[in-house]
Protein backbone atom coordinates (compact mmCIF):
# COMPACT_ATOMS: atom_id res chain seq x y z
CA UNK A 1 0.00 0.00 0.00
CA UNK A 2 1.69 3.66 -0.82
CA UNK A 3 1.63 6.04 1.90
CA UNK A 4 1.58 10.04 1.89
CA UNK A 5 2.85 13.00 3.30
CA UNK A 6 -0.27 15.00 3.76
CA UNK A 7 1.53 18.34 3.39
CA UNK A 8 0.20 21.88 3.77
CA UNK A 9 1.78 24.52 1.53
CA UNK A 10 0.53 28.28 2.36
CA UNK A 11 -2.10 29.34 0.41
CA UNK A 12 -2.77 26.09 -1.14
CA UNK A 13 -4.58 23.10 -0.38
CA UNK A 14 -2.74 20.57 1.03
CA UNK A 15 -0.21 18.44 -1.19
CA UNK A 16 -0.18 14.55 -0.75
CA UNK A 17 3.63 13.83 -1.45
CA UNK A 18 4.55 9.69 -1.80
CA UNK A 19 6.62 8.38 0.59
CA UNK A 20 6.86 5.24 -1.72
CA UNK A 21 10.01 4.79 -3.74
CA UNK A 22 11.45 7.12 -2.25
CA UNK A 23 15.79 7.08 -2.58
CA UNK A 24 17.15 10.39 -1.34
CA UNK A 25 16.13 13.40 0.41
CA UNK A 26 18.34 16.19 -0.08
CA UNK A 27 19.28 19.29 1.52
CA UNK A 28 19.23 22.26 -1.82
CA UNK A 29 16.82 22.01 -4.89
CA UNK A 30 18.17 20.45 -8.17
CA UNK A 31 20.19 22.85 -9.20
CA UNK A 32 23.40 21.27 -7.70
CA UNK A 33 24.56 20.04 -4.69
CA UNK A 34 24.17 22.77 -2.12
CA UNK A 35 21.70 24.85 -4.18
CA UNK A 36 19.39 27.02 -1.91
CA UNK A 37 20.25 25.00 1.35
CA UNK A 38 17.89 26.66 3.32
CA UNK A 39 14.73 27.38 1.61
CA UNK A 40 14.62 24.10 0.06
CA UNK A 41 14.56 20.16 0.31
CA UNK A 42 14.52 18.00 -2.46
CA UNK A 43 12.57 14.23 -2.64
CA UNK A 44 14.50 11.88 -5.50
CA UNK A 45 12.21 9.09 -6.55
CA UNK A 46 13.65 5.76 -7.93
CA UNK A 47 11.37 6.46 -11.04
CA UNK A 48 13.55 9.57 -11.83
CA UNK A 49 10.76 11.58 -10.42
CA UNK A 50 12.21 14.63 -8.15
CA UNK A 51 9.75 17.07 -5.58
CA UNK A 52 11.19 19.91 -4.65
CA UNK A 53 9.83 21.65 -1.33
CA UNK A 54 10.38 25.33 -0.86
CA UNK A 55 9.96 26.44 2.62
CA UNK A 56 10.78 29.36 5.42
CA UNK A 57 14.51 29.94 5.69
CA UNK A 58 15.76 26.98 8.26
CA UNK A 59 18.12 27.37 10.94
CA UNK A 60 20.00 24.43 10.18
CA UNK A 61 20.64 23.07 7.25
CA UNK A 62 19.86 19.52 7.95
CA UNK A 63 16.16 20.74 9.92
CA UNK A 64 14.10 20.27 6.87
CA UNK A 65 15.47 16.95 5.16
CA UNK A 66 15.54 15.34 8.44
CA UNK A 67 11.56 16.71 9.06
CA UNK A 68 10.79 15.41 5.68
CA UNK A 69 13.00 11.75 5.96
CA UNK A 70 11.42 11.39 10.00
CA UNK A 71 7.52 11.78 8.90
CA UNK A 72 8.03 9.41 5.87
CA UNK A 73 9.43 6.51 8.52
CA UNK A 74 6.51 7.55 10.57
CA UNK A 75 4.20 7.52 7.91
CA UNK A 76 5.02 4.21 7.08
CA UNK A 77 5.00 2.55 10.64
CA UNK A 78 1.60 3.16 10.51
CA UNK A 79 -1.63 0.84 9.26
CA UNK A 80 -1.58 -0.32 5.67
CA UNK A 81 -5.39 1.15 6.01
CA UNK A 82 -3.64 4.19 6.87
CA UNK A 83 -2.53 6.01 3.69
CA UNK A 84 -2.05 10.08 4.08
CA UNK A 85 -0.06 10.57 7.32
CA UNK A 86 -0.34 14.33 8.81
CA UNK A 87 2.88 16.02 8.42
CA UNK A 88 3.80 18.87 10.30
CA UNK A 89 6.28 20.46 8.52
CA UNK A 90 9.28 22.39 10.73
CA UNK A 91 8.95 25.16 8.24
CA UNK A 92 6.39 26.56 6.32
CA UNK A 93 5.67 24.78 2.96
CA UNK A 94 5.22 27.70 0.70
CA UNK A 95 5.60 25.48 -3.06
CA UNK A 96 5.90 21.88 -4.01
CA UNK A 97 7.30 21.55 -7.57
CA UNK A 98 7.06 17.83 -9.24
CA UNK A 99 9.38 17.12 -12.56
Amino acid sequence: MDKFLDTPVTGETNMLISCSDVIAVRIGDAGGAGSNPTTTTTIVYNSGNIVTLTHAAVSTTNQMRDSVQNAMEEALKTSWTDVAFAYVPSEAVSAVAVA
